[in-house]
């Protein structure tokens, strides 16, 4: 796409949005954006799932209201993160709305004026985790009537997880959701001054809100939000019930997002979303794909670029023609398969199979020999034979992954899988795990040995967290590796010769003369 074209494209957007602007009243405007008077608003899961492919808004005009803007002097926050990178990212705009109301951070509960727990509903394990951390707090409120302690993320568009905080946990202050982050300002007044448990959490599509500020981890690498929400509907997930449907920001405003990251000395930036290779999809005025974006950030000067998480239905030729392009474009791509059995891929709504799985990785290495390809796998999907399993064994030994995030099957109210009888043992459940991730250390000590001897490119992250005087980093395939060098390499991509290869990650010693400025 050139600059020309691009221009065209912003255009196109301004007129639509002045068109939409003006065919909203102003009172469906405040009441939509900067809504003062606080009605109670519970997540609704039929709502939810019954959720249309509304037109996107998107909302160029965020700012804090006046009398919120020194709210934080010297009170500070503390935001505790549980789940995916895309949580991780929220918590880097509510940081960066924080910041800008005058608060500072801080990582002791009891500094804390406000606690969020920005939660994670895709496992039941993780919820867990929350309403533990949930209960830890309380004698902080006891100790600390003005403490605001709030919910927010993808459990809080649940209702049972709503009712249940509502029911047996007072103490929370503020309930909010996925789409409505671009509010907080507004939520934080009502939970200051409202004597009553604050819950606003939309049912409805989010619009896109693209000028939050953001305070991102550290200065080298970057997420960044391609798209929000997900119209796979995989029987087992709550995603499109808690972070709606898909929806594209636009391609201009991702790449300015990409340059200004360049301009403040980023080296490598990560393209986030719940199925980023359905980029673009939503869009009815403009044909513009995942591919299209990934060629045109090739073009920018950034030395890396990743992508998470792909879906393997929507993963295309002229995608994978863009990425065997190389240069800054990785060659470590992450594809989910979740299981090895066409059987229980169909249960899962994956709309896909064994057979056409192994021949996208089949085009992918055709494209890209090189290529290093992990993924997600659930063990134990209700009903899941042993023969069914062993599927998944033999695909993970035919594709080679070398990483794997794997999982026991978890049943998440709400998702169709979950009304299934499920007739596999848990000890059953316990041992393919087991079996499964012994297959994949296997071939990831496997990969690694393979690197020992050879000079690797790192990007120098920091220093080991086990080790300050050892430096840490990752390969362009995602390998991390543990070095000695100097502290002025950290922010650097410097080259590395691996001495010893261990299961999860390589040691080194760098090459000193070999560190690249860019």
């Amino acid at each position: 796409m050139n600059e020309e074209q691009r221009k065209q494209q912003g255009q196109i957007k301004s007129e639509l949005n002045i068109e939409r602007i003006k065919n909203t009243s102003s009172d469906d405007m405040i009441a939509k954006y900067f809504q003062t008077n606080y009605e109670l608003q519970a997540p609704d899961i039929k709502k939810a799932r019954k959720r249309r492919n509304e037109e996107v808004q998107f909302n160029y005009d965020f700012s804090i209201p006046e009398d919120m803007q020194a709210i934080g002097k010297d009170k500070k926050f503390l935001i505790r993160t549980y789940g995916c990178q895309m949580n991780e990212h929220d918590t880097e705009v509510m940081a960066g709305i924080f910041t800008e109301m005058g608060y500072t951070a801080t990582t002791e509960v009891t500094e804390a004026d406000i606690i969020l727990l920005n939660t994670c509903a895709i496992r039941e394990n993780a919820e867990n985790k929350v309403f533990g951390e949930i209960g830890h707090l309380k004698p902080l409120k006891l100790e600390n009537p003005d403490l605001i302690i709030g919910v927010c993320g993808c459990m809080s568009q649940e209702e049972s997880v709503v009712d249940r905080i509502l029911k047996k946990h007072q103490h929370i202050d503020l309930i909010f959701g996925t789409h409505n982050i671009h509010r907080l300002p507004h939520l934080i007044k009502e939970a200051m001054f409202s004597k009553e448990m604050i819950v606003e959490v939309w049912s409805k599509e989010g619009d896109i809100i693209e000028n939050l500020p953001k305070v991102r981890k550290g200065k080298i690498k970057a997420w960044v939000n391609i798209m929000y929400g997900c119209d796979k509907f995989c029987t087992y997930c709550i995603v499109p019930m808690t972070r709606g449907k898909e929806r594209s920001r636009r391609p201009e405003d991702i790449i300015q997002e990409v340059r200004h990251l360049v301009a403040q000395g980023y080296k490598e930036v990560t393209l986030l979303g719940q199925n980023v290779n359905a980029y673009g999809k939503d869009f009815e005025d403009l044909d513009y794909t995942f591919g299209d974006l990934m060629n045109d950030i090739h073009k920018i000067d950034i030395p890396r670029v990743r992508f998470t998480t792909s879906h393997p239905r929507d993963f295309d030729d002229h995608l994978i023609d863009v990425l065997a392009q190389g240069g800054n474009l990785l060659d470590h791509i992450h594809l989910p398969v979740q299981s090895g059995s066409s059987e229980v891929l169909k249960k899962m709504n994956r709309k896909y199979t064994r057979e056409e799985y192994l021949e996208l990785v089949r085009k992918i290495r055709e494209a890209i020999p090189n290529a290093t390809l992990t993924t997600d796998i659930i063990v134990g999907f209700p009903n899941e034979t042993d023969e069914q399993f062993e599927e998944t064994m033999t695909l993970v030994e035919e594709v080679g992954f070398e990483a794997a995030y794997t999982f026991i099957y978890s049943p998440r109210e709400g998702t169709p899988a979950a009304r299934k009888k499920d007739d596999v043992p848990e000890e059953v459940k316990k041992q393919r795990l087991y079996r499964l991730n012994e297959l994949v250390n296997k071939q990831a000590a496997e990969s690694m040995l393979t690197y020992k001897g050879k000079t690797v490119k790192v990007l120098v992250e920091g220093e080991s967290k086990k080790n300050p005087d050892i430096l840490a980093g990752y390969t362009e395939k995602s390998k991390l590796v543990n070095f000695n060098g100097p502290k002025s390499a950290i922010g650097k991509i410097v080259e590395v010769k691996i001495t010893k290869a261990n299961t999860w990650s390589l040691n080194g010693e760098m090459i000193e003369s070999k560190i690249e400025v860019n």
